[in-house]
């Protein structure tokens, strides 16, 4: 048994054999392959948009932010008349010539004239045409509608009897079926009664009433023009739309 042991210690150290080295090799190429594929795991994982990333994520594209909403006026003002004060000339009053005494003379007999002022009570600048307010057949701007409507319309003339656009034109007032009426239109808008024609719906049917609706003008600072004009409805197919000419005094 000791003789055993003492040749074992005395034996010399074995070499490598040549598969021993290739297995080292392949361990450290493994080792560094391992190490590699970390790597690019951890740069994936970091950025996935990267270049070696073999299957990027969908591009993101910017959320879509609804437009804001603007709001749009109803309907563009057009620009609106601009009042002309007139002046009146002076009326000179002729001196009284001394006549001799000598000469009869027949008493000058002395006619008074009658001033009518054109500035309507209240001093508003449009008043109702002469003849308005005044019923008429519908039938005459609304064929197709026949006795299924009634209404109210007419126009603004300036000075010189030229259309007035861009006045706003306000309902108010009362009628059978409806506790208040409340509505506003535009000259202009309605071209069938004139370049500055308005219109408005009451029913859709003849409707009388007397003296529950009223009809004003204003200008575009909202303030009036015209006096609050009623005017009276009728329950008759022939005298469902009233016509309103309201004519510049001022």
């Amino acid at each position: 048994m000791d003789t055993y042991e003492i040749s074992d210690a005395n034996e010399p150290p074995r070499r490598k054999t040549p598969s021993s080295l290739v297995w080292n090799v392949l361990t450290i190429v493994v080792l560094v392959t391992i190490l590699c594929v970390v790597s690019v795991f951890l740069l994936i994982f970091v950025n996935p948009y990267s270049g070696i990333n073999p299957f990027p994520p969908p591009t993101l594209y910017p959320s879509m932010i609804p437009p804001t909403m603007t709001v749009t006026p109803r309907f563009t003002l057009v620009p609106s008349w601009t009042p002309t004060k007139i002046i009146a000339p002076s009326t000179s009053t002729p001196e009284a010539t001394n006549i001799p005494e000598s000469t009869p003379v027949a008493p000058a007999s002395t006619s008074t004239l009658e001033v009518i002022s054109s500035t309507p009570a209240g001093g508003f600048s449009f008043v109702p045409r002469q003849g308005s307010p005044s019923a008429i057949d519908g039938a005459t701007f609304h064929p197709d509608v026949g006795c299924n409507w009634s209404g109210v319309a007419g126009q603004a003339t300036s000075l010189n009897g030229e259309s007035v656009r861009g006045l706003f034109v306000q309902l108010g007032g009362s009628m059978p079926g409806v506790e208040s009426v409340d509505k506003l239109a535009m000259t202009g808008l309605a071209a069938q009664y004139g370049a500055g024609g308005f219109e408005f719906t009451l029913a859709d049917k003849p409707v009388a009433s007397s003296g529950t609706l009223w009809i004003q003008l204003f200008d575009q600072q909202n303030l009036p023009l015209s006096d609050r004009i009623y005017f009276d409805t009728y329950d008759d197919c022939q005298l469902n739309l009233i016509i309103i000419y309201f004519d510049q005094v001022k």
